[in-house]
């Protein structure tokens, strides 16, 4: 039972006083503004978006600002703002093929159809502290090197200007070209991404239009998935097919079991990044046996549409960030079906791969059922993942344990009180007992 606490506003309202002091740090240092934290710490604004359902880099930041940083305070801020806005409808689904591609690996392919596209990408550094980003100097070394990386390698055109996120190198402009001079590409793949005038009739056909920021269109030809290559073949089960029927929206109805797929993956979608993680891990240790092949991550931008009722079709309203895993898994195949590789499935908000492969992978875990595997691990019993994998919930069950439990305390002190006392009158009265037992012993 919690009781109000009588006489406390003063001091919440200095606790408050001071978390803002705390905050603000410093006074003789500048203040971080939102810009710089969409801006260079776009990873945890993209876990914050995702976690919190809501798609908006501004209000991310402003949550991790609010929050001092704590992560799951700031999606707890997301969530809290984002049930106050009014819905108007529900977006066309994206189309994930069609997707604007900044990063895009195959772990089961080296060369396959648009080719890998390494893109900014933690992988492949030495993990050493990098001293020179102690200092303002440390953006220009980077600079410096982007630079003479860039002039050193003729056919690659220069980097686009810092800001347009390709790096720091300097790039013309359609203005400052020479006479019959294209810009550069502001994806970095001139093998596979060109720019043209936008009113260029190639710009048609197969191909994906998009706006550079610089008077121009990139043209990026459709990069198929790795699993549309294998489902040629039949070699990996086909993708769900969509009957029509709308999904579940867990955002507006209770969670209940069992829960199909579509309802899983949006749990899962905002789930914990640290507990997804975990169980993903779990599977491939051993329990639940799973250990797949990356068959492809990519990371770039989707078209988000509505459709108009009123004209009959779907109006874009913009593009959003998103990272897409899909996980091809071994199955030896059942009396109804013949051995085929088996899908996994991530898609978040922003540049979380991390989060995303560890989605496919306990979302894989889930589907033993319909598969016809035994049920061996946690990661497969859809109720423990489900209920537990929502941060804000686990969040707010462990903090209340601080909010008053008087009245509770004062219960459960009473009882052991009591019972301490009981016990004593027992060793008591069994303590005469005891004493002459030896005695008698000793007259037989």
């Amino acid at each position: 039972m919690y009781v109000a606490v009588k006489g406390g506003e003063a001091a919440i309202r200095n606790a408050h006083a001071l978390l803002a002091q705390r905050r603000r740090g410093d006074a003789s240092v500048p203040e971080i503004g939102l810009d710089q934290i969409t801006g260079q710490l776009s990873l945890a604004v993209d876990r914050v978006m995702a976690e919190g359902s809501l798609y908006d880099r501004e209000l991310a930041a402003l949550a991790i600002k609010q929050a001092r940083g704590d992560l799951i305070e700031a999606i707890f801020l997301a969530r809290a703002f984002r049930t106050t806005l009014p819905r108007f409808g529900a977006s066309v689904p994206v189309d994930t093929g069609a997707m604007r591609v900044r990063r895009r690996i195959s772990a089961t392919f080296k060369d396959l159809p648009g080719g890998q596209v390494l893109g900014p990408t933690f992988d492949y550094t030495h993990r050493l502290l990098d001293e020179r980003l102690a200092t303002q100097a440390g953006d220009d070394a980077d600079r410096t090197a982007a630079e003479t990386t860039t002039s050193a390698r003729p056919n690659v055109p220069p980097l686009p200007p810092a800001g347009e996120g390709w790096g720091g190198g300097t790039a013309p402009t359609p203005d400052a070209s020479p006479a019959g001079e294209i810009p550069a590409p502001s994806l970095p793949s001139p093998d596979r991404t060109r720019l043209l005038p936008s009113s260029t009739p190639e710009t048609e056909a197969g191909n994906i239009r998009l706006r550079s920021g610089r008077g121009f269109h990139s043209v990026q030809a459709p990069m198929p998935r790795v699993t549309d290559l294998l489902g040629d073949e039949g070699l990996i089960e086909p993708a769900p097919a969509d009957d029509g029927t709308p999904p579940r929206d867990l955002t507006r109805e209770p969670l209940s079991f069992p829960a199909d797929r579509p309802l899983r993956l949006q749990a899962l979608a905002r789930g914990d990044e640290g507990f997804l993680l975990a169980l993903g891990y779990s599977t491939q240790r051993g329990y639940a046996r799973t250990h797949p092949f990356v068959g492809e991550i990519r990371f770039g931008e989707v078209e988000v549409s509505l459709h108009a009722e009123e004209l009959g079709f779907a109006v874009p309203l913009g593009e959003i960030s998103v990272t897409e895993c899909q996980s091809v898994n071994q199955f030896k195949g059942s009396a109804t079906q013949p051995p085929q590789f088996t899908r996994g499935y991530g898609l978040v908000f922003g540049q979380l791969e991390r989060k995303a492969m560890s989605m496919a992978l306990v979302d894989r875990s889930l589907r033993f059922a319909e598969l016809g595997e035994e049920k061996s691990a946690p990661a497969q019993d859809e109720e423990f993942v489900l209920s537990h994998c929502d941060n804000v919930q686990a969040t707010g069950f462990v903090e209340h344990l601080k909010l008053p439990h008087y009245v509770d305390f004062q219960a459960e002190l009473d009882l052991i009180r009591r019972m301490r006392a009981e016990h004593a009158a027992e060793a008591e009265a069994q303590a005469p007992d005891v004493a002459e037992a030896p005695h008698k012993e000793a007259a037989e």
